[in-house]
């Protein structure tokens, strides 16, 4: 039997579709990045999450969207360094739900600060399971900032453990204060603090520190 021109066409397409298999993912720990930073721009730039009375839905705004690769756990137990062992999982779960309020708005006050700006996305470093993604914030004055992502591959996804803005780590920064007051007050007396901390940056009012625990 002989094949038509347009079986033969069909024929060819479909072998060519075996034997190429699907086309791989294209995409990058930078694209992921990117994603999640456009997120948080648009929420922390919405004028009517700004209002004080809609500080509960920007802070599930900011929840949802910085949550989406932010891996809180991680970034919560190296935050404690060497206090974290010694405690039970229930306490080690309420310190991770209070340091998600910490760190969301911290974050959220960095991009804020830069968000009328430009974003640029200069170089992305894979080596093994871990990478850096590296931006800079250009501003109408020609001003340069470096907000610089580290993340790593956990469950097969890229997740954030680490921001670094202009050299300080906000994950060190935390590290620094909360073995300051361990040291000196106790964990218990870290807890009450963050505790306080929280309950001032879910209050509809603005001028806090999210980035200072004391």
């Amino acid at each position: 039997m002989v094949l038509s021109r347009y079986h033969l066409l069909v024929a060819l397409i479909l072998l060519a579709l075996v034997y190429a298999g699907p086309a791989p993912a294209q995409t990058s720990v930078t694209a992921e990045v990117k994603q999640v930073v456009d997120r948080v721009i648009t929420v922390v730039c919405d004028k009517e999450l700004q209002q004080p009375a809609n500080e509960q839905k920007r802070q599930r705004a900011l929840k949802e969207a910085i949550g989406a690769i932010f891996d809180y756990a991680e970034m919560a137990e190296r935050s404690l360094g060497r206090h974290w062992k010694g405690h039970t999982p229930a306490e080690h779960a309420e310190f991770v739900r209070l340091f998600e309020t910490l760190l969301e708005n911290s974050y959220a006050g960095v991009i804020e600060s830069y968000s009328d700006e430009k974003i640029s996305y200069l170089q992305e470093t894979v080596e093994g399971d871990y990478a850096e993604v590296k931006s800079k914030v250009v501003t109408a004055k020609r001003e340069e900032f470096a907000i610089d992502y580290r993340l790593m591959k956990k469950g097969g996804r890229w997740v954030v453990y680490d921001v670094v803005n202009e050299g300080v780590s906000l994950i060190d920064n935390y590290k620094s204060q909360f073995n300051k007051i361990i040291l000196k007050e106790g964990y218990e007396e870290l807890i009450k603090k963050m505790k306080s901390k929280k309950e001032e940056i879910t209050a509809p009012q603005k001028g806090f520190d999210a980035a200072t625990v004391a």
